[in-house]
C-alpha cells in the first residue's frame, strides 16, 4: 500500500483500480481495497483495535492521534468496544483529538436528533478524551456567522496536523458526511442542503420528515480525502447497491463516496449483507475460478436463467459457455441434468397449505405489532387453518409509530359513548381531561418531545388492539396473541436501549411456557429503526440458553426465518415457498389493513420505498411467484419464502 499523504495534502488520483498487493482473489473489480466481515460486531472490533492501536503508538511517541468520527448506527459497535477497551483494557484517549464529521443546521446541541448529544451519550462521557479537544461543527449559531465558522473549522484541523484516520458511514445516496451527490473533490466544510433521500433516511428519528432540517454543515470531500487514513464502514441489505457502486463504479460526482477510489489509504469495511451486490459475493464466477458445490452450482443455474430469461429447463450448454461458466459445464458433465436438478430442488420446496404444519406448538415473534401479517401474512393464515396451537408473540409496543391525532380520535369516541357504555361522569370527566391534556401537548410540542408515560401507555393500546383485531382475519383473538412489551424499546425515543439480560428473560420465559416445537423470527434486519435486529438478538441469545438448559427443554426446535416490508429472501435461499392463491392474499392484505395507524401514512414508512406496508407485501408476494414461474416453475398467484435452520446465524 502507498505511504499516506501528508497531512493538508489531498493524494493524487489514480488511473484506474487499485488494490493491495495480497487482494483477495475475484476482486479486480473493486477500485478500492475492501474488507468482507461475517457480523457487524466482528468489523466493529476490528475497527475498534485499529483505533487502539494508533492511539497507543501516537501515545508512546508523545504524540497526539487525531480521529475524524461519524454519528449513525453503523459506529455505535465501533464506540461501545473502544468503551470497553478503556474500561476493562485501560485504553487511554488522553492524547487524543476528535473532529466530527457534521451536524444538522439550525440544530441546538441538547436536542435528541444534535450530533453533539450523540456524541456525549454514545462516546464522550464514557473515556477521557480532553473536552477541549472535541469539535463538532456548531448547528446552533447565527447563519451570519456560519461561513466563518467552517473556516474556522478547516484552520482547527489544520492546527492538529490533518485528521490520522478518518471513519465514515455512507448514504444510501452515496454520500459521505453530509456531501450530497454533486459534491466533488474539491469542497471543503460547508453548509449543505440536504438531499431528499437522507431527509427520509432521517425521518424516522426527528419523528416525521417534516421535523427533518433542510440543511446540515458538514466536512468537505476534499477536507475528507486530506486525512491521512480513511476506514468507510458499512452493514446491511438496504446499502449492498450503493456500496457495489461506490466500490465498483468509477468515482463520479453521483456518489460522492466512490472518490474514496482516489486516495492511497482507505479500505472499505463491510459485513456480509452490506457487500451482497459486489460481483465477486453475488456471481463470483464472473471474476475467478470457483470451488463448484451444489450450492454455488444452484445459485449460477437460476442467474443464467434469469439473465438469458429462459426458464431453467431450457438452458443448453451454449448458455452457459456464453456467461463464462466454462467450469460449470466442466464440471457436470450432463448439463440437462444440472438443469434439472437445479429445477426438482426448487420445485421440491413449494409447500402448499396442507403440507404446512399440523398440530404442532408455534410461536410467531413479531418484532412490531404488524410484522407478522405484512411478513407471513399467509403462512399465519395457513398456521391457524391447520390447528396448531398457535402463540403470535409482539415484541415490541410499537407506541413511537402512533400519531397523536390517532390517540385523540379514539379519545373522541370515548368522549361520544360514555353514556352508552355507562361509564359514569367521574369516567367522563377523566376522558375529557386526557383528550384536553394531549391536545395541549401535541399542540405545543417540539419535533424531538418525548411522549409523556401516559401517552405512551395509549399509543401501545392503540398497536395492540390493531394486532389482535388482525390476527381475527385469520380466525384467531385475543388469546392467541403475548404483548411482550420488551424493556429495550420503551424510552419513548427512535434511540433504543441495547439488548439486556432483561429482554432475553422476557423470550425465555416465553419459550419456557409454550415449549414450542416450531418458531418464526423475523430474518430481515435492516428496518431503518433497528428494532428487527434487537429483537432478533434476543431470540438467538434466548433460544441458546434454552437448548443449554437439558435434554427437556432442549427437544426438537425448528427455526423459521421470514422477511417484512424491506425485502425477500433469495430464491436460491428459501427452503420453503408457499403458493398464495389470490384470496389468501386478499385476506393477508385485509389483515394488514387493521392496522389503522400505519394504513395512508405510517410514522416511519422507511426512506426505500414510496409505497404502503400492504401495497410491499402484495407486490413482494407477487414477484416472487413471478420469479418461480419465469424459471419454468408452477405458475401461482403470489408466495411468500422462509429459511428453515436449526442456529439462528
Amino acid at each position: 500500500m502507498n505511504a499516506p499523504p501528508p497531512a493538508g495534502r489531498a493524494p493524487g488520483p489514480t488511473d484506474g483500480p487499485r488494490m493491495p498487493a495480497a487482494a483477495p482473489k475475484g476482486t479486480q473489480r473493486e477500485r478500492v481495497p475492501t474488507l468482507i466481515f461475517q457480523t457487524p460486531a466482528e468489523m466493529a472490533r476490528r475497527v475498534a483495535r485499529r483505533i487502539a492501536m494508533l492511539v497507543e503508538e501516537r501515545q508512546a511517541a508523545g504524540e497526539t492521534a487525531v480521529l475524524g468520527l461519524p454519528t449513525g448506527s453503523t459506529p455505535i459497535g465501533v464506540y461501545q468496544e473502544l468503551i470497553r477497551m478503556h474500561e476493562d483494557d485501560g485504553l487511554d484517549f488522553s492524547n487524543v483529538v476528535t473532529f466530527n464529521l457534521d451536524e444538522y443546521y439550525p440544530m441546538a446541541t441538547e436536542r435528541l436528533q444534535s450530533y453533539h448529544r450523540f456524541m456525549e451519550e454514545n462516546f464522550f462521557k464514557h473515556v477521557n478524551v480532553p473536552a477541549e479537544n472535541i469539535h463538532i461543527p456548531k448547528g446552533d449559531i447565527p447563519r451570519a456567522e456560519v461561513e466563518q465558522h467552517c473556516l474556522a473549522y478547516e484552520h482547527a484541523i489544520e492546527k492538529a496536523g490533518g485528521i490520522d484516520l478518518l471513519l465514515l458511514g455512507i448514504g444510501r445516496s452515496g454520500h459521505v458526511g453530509f456531501n450530497e451527490p454533486g459534491s466533488g473533490p474539491e469542497t471543503r466544510t460547508r453548509l449543505i442542503i440536504l438531499d431528499e433521500i437522507t431527509r427520509k433516511d432521517a425521518a424516522s428519528g426527528f419523528f416525521g420528515e417534516e421535523n427533518v432540517p433542510r440543511e446540515a454543515l458538514t466536512m468537505g470531500v476534499g477536507t475528507i480525502l486530506d486525512a491521512s487514513e480513511i476506514i468507510l464502514m458499512a452493514t446491511g441489505e438496504h446499502k449492498a447497491p450503493i456500496v457495489s457502486r461506490a466500490i465498483e463504479e468509477a468515482p463520479s460526482r453521483e456518489v460522492t463516496a466512490s472518490y474514496l477510489q482516489d486516495h492511497p489509504n482507505a479500505t472499505f469495511y463491510l459485513d456480509t449483507a452490506a457487500a451482497g451486490e459486489l460481483i465477486r459475493i453475488k456471481t463470483p464466477w464472473l471474476v475467478k475460478e470457483v470451488d463448484w458445490d451444489a450450492e454455488k452450482a444452484k445459485r449460477a443455474v437460476i442467474w443464467l436463467s434469469h439473465t438469458t430469461g429462459k426458464p431453467i429447463l431450457r438452458l443448453e450448454t451454449g448458455d452457459f459457455h456464453q456467461h463464462q461458466l466454462h467450469a460449470l459445464v466442466h464440471r457436470y458433465e450432463h448439463i440437462d441434468r444440472l438443469a434439472r436438478e437445479v429445477f426438482e430442488d426448487l420445485r421440491q420446496r413449494i409447500t402448499y397449505p396442507e403440507e404446512i404444519l399440523s398440530g404442532e406448538r408455534v410461536i410467531v415473534f413479531s418484532p412490531h405489532p404488524d410484522d407478522d401479517v405484512i411478513s407471513m401474512g399467509g403462512m399465519l393464515d395457513v398456521l391457524a387453518q391447520n390447528e396448531n396451537d398457535l402463540t403470535v408473540a409482539y415484541m415490541t409496543n410499537g407506541s413511537v409509530a402512533v400519531f397523536d391525532a390517532d390517540v385523540q380520535r379514539y379519545l373522541h369516541f370515548l368522549e361520544l359513548s360514555t353514556e352508552a357504555l355507562k361509564l359514569g361522569e367521574e369516567a367522563a370527566q377523566q376522558i375529557e381531561e386526557t383528550r384536553e391534556a394531549l391536545t395541549t401537548f401535541s399542540a405545543e410540542r417540539a419535533g424531538d418531545d418525548v411522549d409523556p408515560e401516559q401517552l405512551q401507555v395509549l399509543k401501545a393500546h392503540v398497536r395492540y388492539s390493531e394486532a389482535i383485531a388482525a390476527i381475527g382475519v385469520m380466525g384467531l383473538g385475543a388469546s392467541h396473541a403475548r404483548f411482550l412489551d420488551m424493556p429495550f424499546y420503551k424510552t419513548g425515543r427512535i434511540k433504543k436501549d441495547p439488548i439486556g439480560e432483561a429482554d432475553v428473560t422476557v423470550v425465555l420465559d416465553l419459550l419456557h411456557e409454550i415449549q414450542p416445537t416450531h418458531i418464526f423470527v423475523a430474518g430481515d434486519l435492516s428496518d431503518p429503526h433497528g428494532t428487527h435486529r434487537m429483537c432478533y438478538q434476543a431470540i438467538k441469545e434466548a433460544v441458546a440458553s434454552y437448548r443449554g438448559e437439558g435434554e427437556g427443554a432442549a427437544r426438537s426446535l425448528t427455526i423459521w426465518l421470514y422477511r417484512g416490508a424491506w425485502q425477500e429472501w433469495e430464491t436460491h435461499r428459501a427452503d420453503l415457498f408457499l403458493p398464495l392463491s389470490k384470496a389468501a392474499l386478499d385476506r393477508k392484505v385485509e389483515a394488514i389493513f387493521k392496522h389503522e395507524s400505519q394504513k395512508d401514512r405510517a410514522m416511519f414508512p422507511g426512506a426505500y420505498d414510496e409505497r404502503e406496508f400492504w401495497q410491499r407485501a402484495r407486490d413482494r408476494n407477487r414477484e416472487t411467484a413471478d420469479t418461480l414461474n419465469a424459471l419454468g416453475l408452477p405458475e401461482f398467484y403470489a408466495a411468500e419464502a422462509y429459511v428453515k435452520t436449526d442456529e439462528m446465524p
